[in-house]
């Protein structure tokens, strides 16, 4: 048997020939050790996988506009044909489709029409229905019911694209129960309640993407890691605020939050935080700049300064890529 060194060696050499790719032996790694992955969230696009989704797309677009263009002279029930019977429809062609390795990914584009014209038609109903559809109640119910279906679908079926649609309805039902719960309360300013809640879905983001990373559904890892981390990031710098009225304790914390995130992506190889956390050091030391030192001879020497300092970032950014995330 041969040793591990020398597994090493040949996996190089079949690397250089460019017999083998990355892919493939990230691949052949998951199989072995027993990490099942899902192909349609893993392998890259190529044309006619992207022509499948963007044909999703087009699709519920031509239903949005059948919609707005006719609603005064639709019945009710041709809208929810429209809308809640196609999604329904959409959704079964694509379990379907998604039994066939050959078809699946044209399955996961009719997952996609579904997630798109399902809202829709459960908006129909409650207006029908006398509700206010655009009420956070209302929106609360109909996230609610959409996260509970594609949870369960994922129960079932075991498909990453479910969990990916749970978390994206889930994030809906969040910020609409919130809100719903909270309504016009006079101690809640609306702006920096929206910006704490953003932090608190980037830090979810992130923790949920790196418990991805260790299963099955490491595929959607990056995509949370990126959302998460330029919510987190985003926000923290909003809530440090502006001049005159900047929140003095975020001001000075940002700083750590960058560092720690430019930390993160060497433990956890993610170039999303590097990526982010440069370009979020780079607008904290122009937004440091312009609030305190903009006035007088130490403004074009603040811009001297912050101009060499942004180089020394993008060094370190380049840096860190190179020895730690380059594979």
């Amino acid at each position: 048997m041969a040793t591990k060194e020398e597994v090493l060696q040949y996996i190089k050499t079949l690397a250089e020939q460019k017999i083998v790719t990355k892919d493939e032996i990230d691949l052949a790694y998951d199989s072995g050790s027993g990490i099942k992955t899902d192909m349609v969230l893993t392998k890259k696009l190529g044309i006619a996988e992207i022509l499948y989704y963007i044909g999703g797309a087009v699709v519920f677009l031509g239903i949005a506009i059948l919609l707005v263009q006719n609603w005064s002279t639709l019945g009710f029930g041709t809208k929810v044909l429209a809308t809640l019977g196609a999604g329904v429809a959409a959704y079964f062609v694509g379990v379907l489709f998604s039994r066939d390795e050959r078809t699946e990914t044209a399955g996961s584009a009719f997952y996609l029409i579904s997630a798109l014209v399902i809202p829709m038609g459960l908006y129909v109903v409650f207006d029908n229905a006398g509700f206010d559809a655009s009420s956070y109640g209302s929106q609360s119910l109909i996230s609610g019911i959409l996260f509970g279906m594609y949870m369960l679908s994922y129960v079932v079926f075991r498909k990453n694209v479910f969990t990916l649609f749970s978390i994206l309805f889930g994030t809906w039902l969040f910020f609409s129960l919130t809100s719903f719960m909270v309504g016009g309360g006079p101690y809640f300013d609306d702006w920096k309640f929206y910006e704490y809640r953003v932090l608190v879905a980037g830090i979810t983001y992130m923790l949920i993407g790196y418990a991805f990373s260790k299963n099955e559904r490491a595929s959607l890892s990056n995509f949370l890691y990126g959302f998460g981390i330029l919510g987190f990031l985003g926000s923290a710098l909003a809530l440090g605020g502006w001049e005159p009225n900047q929140n003095v304790f975020w001001e000075l914390i940002y700083p750590g939050l960058i560092f720690g995130a430019l930390f993160l992506s060497v433990h956890i190889k993610s170039k999303s935080f590097l990526t982010w956390g440069t370009l979020f050091l780079m607008a904290y030391i122009l937004k440091i700049t312009s609030e305190y030192f903009s006035s007088g001879l130490g403004w074009p020497l603040a811009l001297v300064i912050a101009g060499l300092a942004m180089i020394g970032v993008g060094y370190m950014s380049l840096s860190l890529k190179k020895k730690y995330l380059t594979a």
